[in-house]
C-alpha cells in the first residue's frame, strides 16, 4: 500500500476511504456518459464492487484514481453499447409516445393512475392495460390472489375518489 494514513487494501477503512473520495466523482463522471443518474450510479458501484475484486492494491494515489476512473469510463461505454439500452426506450420517451396518442380523457386517468402508490398502481396497470388476469398479477408480484384482488378494489377507489373529486371541483367553477 502506498500510504500509513490509509487503511489496508479491501480492509472496511479502506471500502469508507475509497467511497468518500471518489464516489461523487465516479457518478458525475458516469453521468456525462449514460445522462440518467440511476444508471450512473448503478455503475459507479460496479466500479467499486470490481475494485474490491481487483485483489491488490496500488502504487500511488494517482495510479489508484487514474484506475478507478478509467474503469468508470469502460463500464459506462460498455453500458451504452449493451442490448438493454439500445433495445429499449427511455421511459419519459415511453411515455410521451403513449400519452401523445391518448385522448384528453385517456390521459387525465392515466395521470391519475401514475399518481397512486405503488401498490395500487402496479396491479392496476397490470390488469387494465397490460390484460393480466388477478391469478397471473399474483404471480407477477409475489402475492396471494385474494390480496390482488383487495389492491385493486382498493386501487379502484381511490381512481375513482380522485375522478370524481376532479370533476365537482370542475363543475363548481364553472358555475
Amino acid at each position: 500500500m502506498y500510504s500509513d494514513n490509509i487503511a489496508e487494501y479491501g480492509t472496511d477503512g479502506y471500502i469508507q476511504y475509497v467511497l468518500d473520495t471518489y464516489s461523487g466523482t465516479l457518478i458525475r463522471l458516469c453521468y456525462t456518459y449514460v445522462r440518467n443518474m440511476f444508471d450512473a450510479e448503478d455503475i459507479a458501484q460496479d466500479v467499486l464492487v470490481a475494485l474490491l475484486k481487483r485483489g491488490k492494491g496500488f502504487e500511488s494515489p494517482e495510479h489508484e484514481k487514474a484506475w478507478l476512473l478509467r474503469t468508470a469510463i469502460n463500464k459506462s461505454k460498455n453500458y451504452l453499447k449493451s442490448g438493454w439500452v439500445t433495445r429499449t426506450v427511455k421511459f419519459e420517451d415511453a411515455e410521451s409516445a403513449e400519452t401523445a396518442e391518448l385522448t384528453e380523457e385517456q390521459s387525465q386517468v392515466m395521470e391519475a393512475v401514475l399518481s397512486l402508490p405503488e401498490k395500487y398502481r402496479t396491479v392496476i396497470h397490470l390488469f387494465y392495460y397490460d390484460g393480466y388476469s388477478i391469478k397471473e398479477i399474483s404471480a407477477i408480484v409475489g402475492k396471494k390472489a385474494a390480496t390482488v384482488g383487495t389492491l385493486l378494489a382498493r386501487g379502484r377507489k381511490l381512481l375513482k375518489d380522485m375522478m370524481i373529486g376532479g370533476f365537482e371541483e370542475d363543475e363548481q367553477i364553472n358555475k
